[in-house]
Order: structure tokens, then C-alpha cells, then sequence
């Protein structure tokens, strides 16, 4: 990366640092999503308040971020600039300077990155995620299924770019599910609309 690109990093950053699920919980009342469940800011916890529609939003402005960053940054200085911005917005959402840099674990900014940079290889994985949480109903399974495939489905339909930008972020996703991948081969992490983390 070349000095130039950092300002995109930094736009990424702070966009993706914004706490959709904390604002909207707490602009509905339910107090601080950090004491539901499993205390993640993500659309996935937000679903544990019973708040299928504040779940569904926190999940699509999360995503939207991503995709602004992408979009945003793309526009004003190129391709590159806007892979970065989308590895930026990512780091934002998962360590936001505001809540002490314990944010989500990225899944659905990851997935707004990849269909504003991507959006063939996107739709694919959104639709890899969607089969997975559908048959074997856990988020994260899921969610590493869909950041797993999205490198290889990059490195063929994308370019090198925007498979090495799908290579980094599936490492940040898979390094913040460390908890869950060790329920998921002990059988005891829960499945979608439990409580758990």
C-alpha cells in the first residue's frame, strides 16, 4: 500500500466504525446491545432482542457502510483507492475507536465491500451465507462458509485485487470468529435467534 492510499483506509475506517446495531437498539429503547446475548453489535445479536425489523436494518446499514466505503472512495480516486476504503471500513466495524475497539465481527460490512467492489463474487457469497443459515441455522457457519468460498470465487471472476482484498478481510472475519469455531466443533454454539454469542 502507498501513502496515497491511506486516506481511503481512513474513510473506510470511519465509516465502517459507525455502531449501527448499538444506535438503532438504543434509539428503540432496549438499552445497550454490548448486555444482550452475546454482546456484539451485529445483526445477529440485535435478532436475540426479538427485533426482527431492528435486526434486518442493522444488517443492511452495516452492509451499507462497507458499500459506501467502496463506492465512495472508488468514485474519487479509482479501483484501488476503493479496495482499501472497503479493507478500512471492515477494521472500523470490527475495532471502532468509539466503543474501545470492540466492535462486530464483520460479516455483513465484509459482504456490503464485496458487492460494491465485487458484486458478482457478493451475490454469490450472500447467496452461499443464505443456503448455509437456511439448512444448518447457525450465523457463523454461515458466515465463514460465505468468507472462505469469496477468496477463490475473487481470484477467478474479479481479478488479483479484489481476491487479495477478499483473502484479508476473510482472515479478519475468521480471526473474530475465533469463539465461535470453537463451539462449533465442541456442538454447543447456538443456533440462529438463540441466545449465545
Amino acid at each position: 500500500m502507498t501513502g496515497a492510499m491511506l486516506p481511503w483506509v481512513g474513510l473506510g475506517y470511519l465509516l465502517g466504525a459507525i455502531p449501527f446495531g448499538l444506535l438503532l437498539t438504543r434509539a428503540a429503547g432496549l438499552g445497550d446491545i454490548r448486555r444482550v446475548g452475546s454482546g456484539n453489535i451485529g445483526a445477529t445479536n440485535v435478532l436475540r432482542t426479538g427485533r426482527k425489523g431492528l435486526a434486518a436494518a442493522t444488517l443492511a446499514l452495516d452492509a451499507a457502510k462497507g458499500a459506501a466505503a467502496v463506492l465512495i472512495a472508488g468514485a474519487l480516486a479509482g479501483r484501488e483507492a476503493g479496495l482499501w476504503a472497503g479493507l478500512g471500513a471492515v477494521l472500523g466495524h470490527l475495532f471502532p475507536v468509539w466503543l474501545k475497539f470492540r466492535g462486530g465481527k464483520g460479516g455483513a460490512t465484509g459482504l456490503g465491500v464485496g458487492l460494491a467492489a465485487m458484486p458478482v463474487v457478493g451475490v454469490l457469497a450472500a447467496l452461499v451465507w443464505l443456503a448455509m443459515a437456511k439448512f444448518a441455522r447457525f450465523s457463523s457457519l454461515a458466515t465463514l462458509t460465505a468468507f472462505a468460498v469469496a477468496p477463490v470465487l475473487a481470484w477467478g471472476l474479479a481479478g488479483r485485487g479484489a481476491a487479495l482484498l477478499s483473502l484479508a478481510i476473510a482472515a479478519l472475519v475468521f480471526a473474530r470468529h475465533h469463539a465461535n469455531i470453537r463451539r462449533l466443533l465442541a456442538g454447543t454454539e447456538p443456533r440462529i435467534g438463540q441466545r449465545g454469542a
